[in-house]
């Protein structure tokens, strides 16, 4: 990945004593036709590593086939979404200063050995907007305390930091490399944003709420808008009562579902699935793409799927809940549907990669 797959910042970071190196310091273009500049630099990583910088592999679940795998399920798996990262910390060396994360994470060592020293939290559950950074100096004064744990970690190991601990880890006597398996809690406070985001909506219907304030006001003044904030607090309130909580749960969930890739396609493969379309042809629903069928609206029926809202004619309800029961049909076994039906929605279900061919091949060159 580091030499040969024009990997790119910021799929890759370089760390040493609790600072991050800055990208030009081993970034340069790729060469002719391909001048993109922030291609990452063999030798310059060489050196910095030499120097005893940690190299962090950001996204592999993004990049690796393995952790793509991994992390999709584990994510499937525990309802919120996850992320991989790699560090690898030449010997005697620590890449970043005691801090902690806003996400849970599993630590997976996996080459080496490194000593990590946990400390309890100064700010207990930590939002994504409240980075360590904005609690530095108790963040140093902490860790200079008793640690809650004080281990070495050698391969095969795993260790589960719960967001909000403080941690710093270093290498012992060789490289070492660990994996950090990030789990991005859906938390009540996503809730709260989903339910605050479907007020601010609602209210704007609110005629009352949008009434300018008086001409002359002086907005220096507390005292002037007293009456007016008040109004809009008394407001809110009101619409906040309304929100439905059904719609909240659906917002969140497609909130998550935006943050959780299913399994890729080939397009040129199943391009070619599709114009090889036939009655016998198996459809399989996408690996790990998270569906959900709603009851017909208008002559339509929506189907969830991901991060991607679709729209069908009301009669594919029943074809549409078999492949979502079933997980795989044979086109002229899609129920409720004429031939011609089944091959018009088949067709589109592999064009918005809903299903695909499972054994679709390319034709010969």
């Amino acid at each position: 990945m580091l030499s040969r797959r024009g990997l790119r910042t910021p799929f890759l970071r370089i760390a040493k004593d609790g600072a991050v190196v800055d990208a030009k310091r081993f970034t340069t273009s790729g060469g002719a036709g391909a001048e993109v500049a922030d291609q990452v630099s063999s030798d310059a990583v060489l050196r910095l590593f030499a120097e005893g910088s940690t190299v962090v592999l950001q996204g592999l679940h993004r990049l690796w086939p393995p952790l793509i795998e991994f992390a999709d399920q584990l994510a499937a798996d525990l309802g919120h979404p996850t992320q991989v990262n790699a560090y690898v910390t030449p010997p005697s060396s620590r890449g970043f200063a005691a801090h902690y994360d806003v996400h849970d994470v599993f630590v997976l060592q996996i080459a080496g050995e490194k000593h990590w020293r946990i400390h309890p939290p100064v700010h207990p559950d930590p939002l994504r907007s409240q980075p360590w950074e904005q609690h530095r100096d108790e963040v140093a004064a902490a860790a200079e305390g008793e640690p809650v744990i004080d281990a070495v970690l050698r391969p095969g190991d795993v260790l589960y930091l719960p967001r909000g601990y403080l941690h710093a880890a270093t290498a012992l006597g060789e490289i070492s490399a660990h994996l950090t398996v990030g789990v991005h809690s859906v938390t009540r406070w996503s809730a709260a944003e989903a339910a605050l985001d479907l007020v601010r909506e609602l209210a704007a219907d609110d005629v009352e709420l949008r009434r300018s304030l008086p001409l002359g006001v002086d907005l220096a003044d507390p005292d002037a808008t007293t009456d007016d904030v008040a109004a809009v607090l008394s407001g809110l309130r009101d619409w906040l009562d309304r929100v439905d909580p059904a719609e909240v749960a659906d917002r969140l969930r497609g909130h998550a579902w935006a943050q959780v890739r299913p399994e890729p396609v080939s397009p040129l493969t199943q391009a070619t699935a599709v114009a090889a379309l036939s009655a016998d042809t198996v459809l399989t629903l996408r690996t790990r793409l998270r569906c959900q069928l709603r009851e017909p609206d208008g002559g339509r029926v929506v189907l969830v799927a991901g991060r991607r809202r679709h729209d069908f004619p009301a009669d594919t309800g029943p074809a549409l809940a078999a492949l979502l029961t079933t997980g795989e049909l044979k086109v002229a076994d899609l129920p409720g549907l004429d031939r011609d039906d089944q091959l018009t929605l088949a067709r589109r279900l592999l064009t918005e990669s809903i299903a695909v061919v499972a054994d679709a091949v390319l034709p010969p060159a």
